[in-house]
C-alpha cells in the first residue's frame, strides 16, 4: 500500500480540520476504519485511530451524535457543548496527518485545521440555531441528514480527487461565511425581538433567515 502524496496530505488534513468542526467522532471512525481495513494508508500521527478501543468509544459517539443532532434544541446544545472539543481536536487531527517527523508543516496543518474546525462548527451551530425557530422538524432533520453524507464524501474527495477537493472546498468555505453572516443577522434579531418584548414594547418580528423573495405588490400591480 503506497503511501499518501502531499497534495493527498494537504488535502486530507484541510478536510479532517473541516468535517472535525461538523462530524468529529464521525471523522474519527471513518479515518480509523480506512487504517483498520487497509483502505487508506494512515500517517503515523493517525494510525492510533484505527486502535479497536479508539474505533469502539468513536463508533458509540457516532451513534449517540446521529440522533442527538436530529432533535430539534437538543442539536444546538449538543454543538454548544461541543465548541470546546471540535476545534482543538480539528487542529489536533489536522497535525497528525504530517506528525512529529515535519514539525512545520504539522504545526501549520495544526493552524489550519483549527481555523477550518472552527468555521465549520460556527456554520453549523449558527444555521441550525436558525433553523430550530421553525416549529416544524423536517428541516433539522435535513440539515443533519447532509452533514452526515458531506463528510464521508470531504475525506473520499480529499484523498482521491485532491484537486477536486481543493476546489469544491472553496466553495463550501465561502459557503459557510455567508451562512454564517445570514444566520448570525437573524439570530441578532431575534434576540432583539425577545428583548423588546420583556421590555414591555411592541413585538417587531423578525425576517426568517432563510427565504425566497417575493415579488411586492408594486411589482404586482405593473402586471
Amino acid at each position: 500500500m503506497t503511501s499518501l502524496d502531499m497534495p493527498q496530505l494537504l488535502a486530507l488534513a484541510g478536510a479532517i480540520g473541516w468535517a472535525s468542526g461538523v462530524r468529529l467522532y464521525l471523522v474519527i471512525l471513518l479515518v480509523g476504519l480506512a487504517g483498520f481495513f487497509g483502505w487508506m494508508p494512515l500517517p503515523g500521527g493517525l494510525q492510533m485511530l484505527a486502535h479497536p478501543v479508539v474505533l469502539a468509544a468513536s463508533g458509540f459517539m457516532v451513534f449517540v451524535e446521529f440522533f442527538a443532532d436530529k432533535i430539534p434544541g437538543l442539536d444546538s446544545l449538543w454543538d454548544m457543548v461541543h465548541t470546546v472539543i471540535r476545534v482543538p481536536a480539528g487542529a489536533a487531527l489536522a497535525a497528525g496527518v504530517f506528525g512529529a517527523d515535519n514539525g512545520a508543516m504539522a504545526l501549520v496543518a495544526a493552524l489550519l485545521g483549527g481555523g477550518l474546525a472552527a468555521t465549520a462548527h460556527t456554520a453549523k451551530a449558527t444555521t441550525r440555531a436558525a433553523i430550530n425557530t421553525s416549529p416544524e422538524p423536517f428541516s433539522n432533520v435535513g440539515a443533519s441528514l447532509v452533514e452526515d453524507s458531506m463528510v464521508p464524501a470531504s475525506l473520499w474527495l480529499a484523498v482521491a480527487h485532491p484537486v477536486v477537493f481543493f476546489i469544491v472546498f472553496a466553495i463550501v468555505l465561502v459557503l459557510s461565511v455567508w451562512l454564517i453572516r445570514k444566520s448570525w443577522r437573524f439570530l441578532r434579531g431575534l434576540v432583539n425581538r425577545v428583548r423588546k418584548i420583556f421590555s414591555g414594547k411592541p413585538d417587531p418580528g423578525v425576517t426568517p433567515a432563510f427565504q425566497l423573495k417575493k415579488p411586492s405588490s408594486e411589482d404586482k400591480s405593473h402586471v
